[in-house]
């Protein structure tokens, strides 16, 4: 799905960015454009936000003539559901005159008005949730949308490039893994695997990391009524509050339960997952990283950002800190400016809190590039300390073995 190129292009960011911090490059930018969403999922209560926010056309075209954006910036558009923006159509036009290299991100609920929008303006790349089969889809989403997902794959995916994105949380299992790998595997198009995360942004009740896979899977779906009440009885607030420790005290130290023993769920990662590239290493460090063994650093929140639809900029998609809004400070002030240079180099060296893509795939990719071509030794000397796994001197290349 990326190109040699891609790594490449961030790569020369990086070195851009760490000499440059007051002029640092994007390497992507999503944008949450609106916080409707017709889903009901159980890991995001996105949908139940109110009031509504639309971040609008005119704002987002503003934002993207920023001096941190250049042409090779990797825009995602999101929600939410993205397409239900009032302005969607007209907003991916524009994304196609002006700055081709975007990304369309969508739960394909409504599926003819996705396949006629990549039809017209076509994304560089067209991302699909998808977490299980019929069954799960509709007790995990709270909708019956596996069959649209599946019309929108069957009409665009021989016309531009098509990405799966399926979440492993409590609500779905590995049989899900799998069901998923094969329906992308029979299109021939790519699977990117995520790990469920309590992000701030997405209001979440359960604490992400404390359950298995699968613990909770097939309880009944959400709605909202029962979402309101969870909220009132303090449920959200409560993520919140941890949300806010992750900020202070050890923050090398992930805060989900490390007392425990989780259980080594590597032998159930489907065997087909292997050929999908980015993922199997990815639950493997997971898998580690949950038990306190993973420590790297997080350099990925100098060249990726995001923007929510109330205009807020946090520093990263895990953290509930704002670097600012874009209805008050350009963009450029927000993310190049004093205050966000100084978190910026706190957290980049402190911080291990999550297991999101859009930020850990970016760090493993930067250690083990630099650990298979220089050796640990001058790796750890240009990044600092990192370790893979409880044997601290093992190498990427020894943990993630073919």
């Amino acid at each position: 799905m990326y190109q040699l190129g891609d790594y490449l292009r961030r790569g020369s960011k990086f070195v851009n960015n760490q000499f440059f911090p007051s002029h640092k490059k994007l390497s992507t930018l999503m944008i949450y454009a609106t916080d409707v969403c017709d889903s009901a999922c159980k890991h995001c209560l996105i949908w139940a936000k109110r009031p509504v926010n639309y971040l609008s056309k005119e704002k987002i075209f503003e934002v993207m003539q920023s001096k941190c954006i250049t042409k090779h910036t990797s825009v995602g558009l999101e929600g939410g559901e993205f397409m239900l923006h009032p302005d969607a159509m007209e907003i991916m036009q524009w994304f196609h005159q002006h700055h081709p290299n975007f990304d369309l991100l969508s739960n394909c609920l409504k599926p003819d008005g996705v396949i006629e929008a990549v039809k017209k303006h076509p994304p560089r790349r067209l991302f699909i949730s998808l977490d299980g089969n019929e069954e799960t889809y509709l007790h995990m989403r709270g909708k019956p949308g596996y069959q649209s997902v599946l019309k929108v794959i069957e009409a665009v995916h021989k016309q531009l490039p098509v990405s799966v994105m399926f979440t492993l949380s409590p609500y779905n299992n590995f049989d899900d893994m799998q069901h998923v790998a094969e329906v992308c595997k029979h299109y021939g198009i790519d699977m990117r695997v995520g790990i469920y995360n309590d992000i701030a942004f997405f209001d979440t009740v359960d604490k992400a990391h404390d359950l298995e896979p699968g613990q909770v899977k097939n309880q009944q779906p959400l709605d909202f009524r029962t979402v309101q009440q969870l909220k009132s009885e303090g449920k959200v607030e409560t993520i919140k509050k941890v949300k806010a420790a992750e900020r202070s005290g050890d923050i090398q130290t992930p805060k989900h339960d490390t007392s425990r023993s989780f259980q080594n769920f590597v032998p159930n990662i489907p065997e087909i997952i292997k050929e999908f590239s980015e993922n199997y290493d990815f639950m493997v460090l997971y898998n580690e990283w949950r038990q306190n063994n993973v420590k790297l650093k997080c350099y990925s929140i100098l060249d990726s950002l995001v923007i929510l639809p109330n205009g807020e900029v946090p520093i990263c998609q895990n953290l509930d800190l704002m670097l600012g809004n874009v209805h008050e400070q350009s963009l450029d002030a927000i993310f190049n400016g004093p205050t966000a240079i100084a978190q910026q180099k706190h957290f980049v060296h402190n911080c291990n809190q999550c297991w999101l893509n859009f930020h850990r795939k970016y760090d493993v990719i930067l250690y083990r590039s630099f650990e298979k071509y220089f050796g640990r030794n001058i790796t750890q000397k240009l990044f600092g300390y990192y370790q893979w796994c409880a044997e601290a001197e093992k190498s990427y290349a020894d943990l993630i073995k073919p």
